[in-house]
């Protein structure tokens, strides 16, 4: 079946938080919404058709986990990423950003240190300072147009915390980190005591060449001190279904984290939360296929666009997932100008570079999970807000 992507789809009166904090946020609406990562693509069909035959039984109680889901998970991480886990491991979760906070306020007291590498999605840094625990920030480097670790730092600041909520694959920046980076941190970690919670929303969107590697799957000493947070919520666009899970091998981190999401009554999931799940894993890989290679169609557009038209801008080229992180330093405008400019000229919502921590600041962060005629028309929209500077 070829899935067309091409379809401009109207989210108007759909409560689309794309949509509707435009005016809240940016103060008007006449912009395109190419910020929050969800897609503008429809959720794929045989999603829609499990929730539509749910519906067809107008009761909707209290839903128990079915040993299909368990059965999905678990068939799809060995048929996707060569991870091969068990059903024991597995959790519910209502979501990876919850799921986070859970889990620094699980493994963690008030007032302890927790690290995370900046430029980060902008929730790894609220869950730890929302809990009153201490940021600490191990930053990424920029070296030919990708983000690395620098392991030598990282050994100096991962000293003394208790956590470290690692982004894998990265986002904003799209990087995949390789076997030998993550058996790095799996190592270092593990001689300073500190437990490792990977945020693994993105895998599904590795882009070719690049492959996702699990981070509980590279060794031992990973298996046994990690927590893996994954969903197909970004992959097949669900997530206002809030559903996603927990994978702990370890079964004394498994049960210490189980008892606090179980304590605060959080374990149970809303009665789409499951079927949706064995329905994207077990019919989707066709369509995430056929995904994929259009979004890598709009990320080779954006880049040959800007370096044609707007050589101004550098693109972080991503590896994984439909976000893009673009560099605007080169205009010499401070970050409050670049927002403006994107914002007020460009007429345009993408997410402001700066939220993902200092070093984000020069950048912006696009959507490129929408029609091919979207992308061309914020591209011609951008060059003419810079051509006009």
């Amino acid at each position: 079946m070829n899935y067309n992507f091409d379809e401009v789809v109207c989210r108007k009166h759909t409560d689309a938080l794309k949509l509707e904090a435009l005016a809240p946020r940016w103060g008007r609406t006449d912009l395109l919404p190419m910020w929050v990562a969800d897609m503008d693509f429809k959720t794929p069909t045989f999603i829609v058709e499990v929730m539509k035959k749910r519906m067809e039984c107008e009761v909707f109680g209290y839903t128990v986990k079915p040993e299909s889901w368990y059965e999905a998970i678990i068939s799809w991480q060995k048929r996707r990423h060569k991870w091969t886990i068990t059903k024991e491991m597995i959790s519910f979760v209502p979501g990876v950003v919850p799921a986070l906070a859970m889990a620094v306020q699980a493994f963690t007291q008030r007032g302890e240190k927790v690290m995370i590498q900046q430029p980060v999605y902008n929730p790894f840094a609220q869950v730890i300072r929302n809990n009153h625990r201490e940021l600490i920030n191990c930053p990424l480097e920029l070296k030919d147009g990708q983000y690395h670790i620098n392991f030598k730092l990282f050994e100096k600041k991962i000293k003394g915390c208790k956590l470290f909520l690692f982004c894998h694959p990265h986002n904003p920046g799209g990087r995949v980190w390789t076997r030998e980076e993550l058996e790095k941190i799996a190592t270092i970690c593990a001689q300073n005591n500190v437990i490792i919670v990977a945020d693994e929303i993105h895998a599904d969107l590795t882009l070719l060449p690049y492959e996702h590697i699990p981070f509980a799957s590279v060794s031992e000493e990973a298996k046994q001190n990690s927590v893996v947070f994954a969903s197909p919520s970004k992959a097949f666009n669900m997530a206002g279904l809030a559903t996603s899970y927990a994978v702990i091998a370890n079964p004394t981190l498994r049960r210490h984290f189980e008892s606090y999401v179980e304590g605060n009554e959080l374990a149970a999931g809303n009665v789409f939360a499951f079927n949706t799940v064995v329905a994207a894993y077990n019919k989707g890989e066709e369509w995430l296929q056929q995904m994929l290679t259009y979004v890598q169609g709009n990320i080779d557009e954006v880049v040959s666009y800007i370096k044609e038209n707007i050589p101004q801008l550098k693109v972080i080229i991503p590896q994984a997932s439909y976000l893009v992180f673009i560099d605007f330093s080169a205009l010499q405008l401070n970050q409050k100008d670049i927002v403006a400019l994107c914002t007020n000229r460009a007429h345009l919502a993408l997410n402001d570079g700066s939220i993902y921590g200092e070093e984000g600041n020069g950048y912006m962060r696009i959507n490129l999970a929408c029609p091919r005629s979207v992308v061309r028309q914020a591209l011609a929209q951008l060059k003419d807000a810079i051509t006009s500077i």
